[in-house]
């Protein structure tokens, strides 16, 4: 039978020819040539005697937003290249050059903090309130107070050159020495080599066994690298406390608090009422253990099917499905998506060579996105696909905004993946045929509050931990097993029986060098998500119009400004939480109920 969809994205309608591309290179080098216009117009800056004389910030602006097109344009097709094929060296060299490409940007904009910090205060409020710049005054005002925080111009510039064969040299050396990584694993009395990926997606087979034997081996795998990723993670928070220490920071999360535009006090309030409520968290975990004959569930048992109930998906039928379901929300949603599918922007295919993971990345220039992953037809795979996909029309909403207002956060931008992800998710629910399979769906949506109320948390534990013995010098690998297990025992309230102690070398996110604690934003997104899909409910003629303005707003202000807004909630009251956690308990209540006898 012939699929209605291919699985391997189109990246020629962008750049021809893949690494070797004749186009990517002319491009490339238009991207350097944005960042020299930019630089000239920065070093012919003139501070203006009053707060009318705009021009020389609108020329700023209009360099610096074509510099962004140009710049991220290549970092985005230089990610999708690298992740195709870990093993094109060619690729690799282009990522090299990425980081190069992001140096000089960064180190461009340390000269728009020299800019703008030399405009007297006063000037300075003037300027923000013409027409010419009042849609920029959140992310100029913004800048101008972060530069004041930060270490001289010059300075900054040296941190960002230095970076790109330290701290971003790091990073890359994490993603080589995964890339090299074989798992041998014997399935159907065959013994096989997978890579990391692929050899993770057998950690939710049916039988306990097999479920057992790829642990162990992907354990022996990480294990066996144990040393050079430990070297790897200590540098890096190395470099990020070293430059917290010149800028005379002192709280490891200012840097990630900062860039996802939230207060400490929203950060609390979200994990106190988590903690909060762990308990009917626990319930399920108990029944779950209860139901597959075991005391208590292990590291590996907590996405194990809890029977076959769920069918086989091909690609075709979870693509219409996710369509079907986005356009019960929102016709625009569907229609994108179906592009989406139809132009072939994703690279969904079951190989090897491929990077693990999924990820959606956007080309500014193109005005498209790109969605990575690996689909083997299970629920699970729907579920990311669907998030992705939500990636995907988060940027796509804001092809409109202005380039520099569309930068928003982390955390915001889960929201929008994590919104479409409950779409589908519930309608698989709603359309399961059989008591099994609606059991075996709503665990489904189940597990993903474990992963965010308690996996995410072990994470944001031992990423807190490990920075603060950074502090005093390196720490080792058998170390690090302590602390990841110790993150694990209290986020998951002791729950379980065996932990993952090689957690912080398999976790990708504790080695991302775009920004520090890649944890916390997804559980944040995910609970904002559900005050929005709360609201949809309450009012779904208006959806399409509301999420829409809410999500050109996410790069132009703070997430507390954004959720007064559009959901008229205080988000560093607990009570916010507390009421999206009670939709999450909701499935645990069902759960329960069909698996009580």
């Amino acid at each position: 039978m012939t699929n209605k969809y291919g699985q391997t994205w189109d990246l020629d309608v962008i750049f021809p020819g893949g690494s070797n591309s004749p186009a990517l290179e002319e491009y490339a080098g238009n991207a350097e040539q944005a960042i020299s216009e930019w630089k000239q117009a920065l070093d012919s800056f003139q501070v203006p005697d009053q707060g009318e004389d705009t021009a020389g910030l609108v020329r700023i602006l209009e360099k610096w937003e074509s510099s962004a097109k140009h710049v991220f344009e290549v970092v985005a097709f230089v990610e999708c290249l690298v992740a195709q094929d870990v093993t094109d060296k060619k690729a690799k060299q282009w990522s090299g050059k990425k980081d190069e490409l992001m140096a000089a940007y960064s180190g461009t904009l340390t000269g728009v903090d020299r800019v703008i910090t030399q405009v007297p205060q006063q000037t300075w409020e003037q300027l923000l309130e013409q027409p010419e710049l009042i849609n920029y005054a959140f992310i100029l005002d913004e800048r101008k107070k972060e530069a004041a925080e930060k270490l001289a111009p010059e300075q900054e510039v040296l941190l960002n050159d230095l970076a790109i064969d330290g701290y971003h040299g790091w990073g890359s050396m994490y993603d080589t020495i995964v890339g090299s990584i074989q798992v041998p694993l014997q399935i159907d009395g065959k013994e096989k080599y997978y890579s990391v990926g692929q050899a993770a997606n057998k950690l939710d087979a049916a039988d306990r066994k097999v479920r057992q034997h790829v642990f162990a081996r992907m354990q022996e795998a990480w294990t066996e690298k144990e040393d050079f990723f430990a070297e790897t993670l200590n540098h890096l928070a190395g470099f990020r406390l070293q430059s917290y220490k010149h800028r005379k920071w002192d709280n490891v999360l200012k840097e990630p608090l900062a860039y996802n535009r939230m207060s400490q006090e929203t950060l609390d309030a979200m994990w106190g009422a988590i903690t909060d409520e762990k308990d009917a968290f626990v319930k399920y975990l108990q029944r779950k253990a209860e139901i597959l004959g075991l005391e208590k569930l292990s590291w590996y048992d907590i996405d194990a099917p809890l029977s076959s109930a769920t069918k086989h998906v091909t690609y075709d039928e979870a693509a219409d499905f996710i369509v079907k379901h986005f356009r019960t929300y929102s016709s625009q949603m569907a229609d994108f998506s179906q592009q989406a599918f139809v132009k072939r922007w994703i690279e969904a295919e079951d190989r090897n060579s491929k990077r693990p993971g999924g990820f959606c990345t956007s080309f500014p220039d193109k005005k498209e996105s790109r969605i990575f992953m690996t689909f083997s037809g299970t629920a699970s795979n729907v579920s990311t696909l669907a998030h992705e996909l939500g990636h995907a029309y988060h940027s796509y909403a804001m092809n409109d905004v202005e380039q520099l207002n569309q930068e928003y956060a982390m955390n915001v931008a889960e929201t929008a993946s994590t919104l479409a992800e409950l779409i589908v998710s519930d309608a698989a629910v709603k359309e399961a045929e059989t008591k099994e399979e609606k059991i075996a769906l709503i665990e489904e949506k189940i597990q993903r509050s474990i992963a965010f109320f308690m996996n995410i948390h072990a994470r944001f534990l031992f990423e807190t931990r490990f920075y603060e013995e950074r502090k005093e010098g390196l720490v080792s690998a058998a170390r690090l097993r302590e602390l990841m297990v110790e993150a694990q025992k209290e986020a998951y309230n002791d729950q379980l029986d065996e932990y993952d102690p090689t957690f912080w070398a398999s976790k990708l996110h504790f080695y991302a060098t775009d920004v520090p604690f890649y944890n916390f934003p997804y559980t944040f997104g995910y609970l904002f998500s559900t005050g929005i899909y709360a609201k949809a409910a309450e009012n779904p003629e208006d959806f399409e119009r509301f999420y829409n303005a809410l999500l050109e707003d996410t790069g132009r202000m703070t997430v507390e400004d954004l959720a007064m807004k559009h959901l008229q909630e205080d988000l560093t009251d607990k009570a916010f939480w507390l009421k999206a956690i009670e939709v999450c308990k909701q499935d645990i209540e069902e759960f329960l109920k069909l698996t009580a006898e």
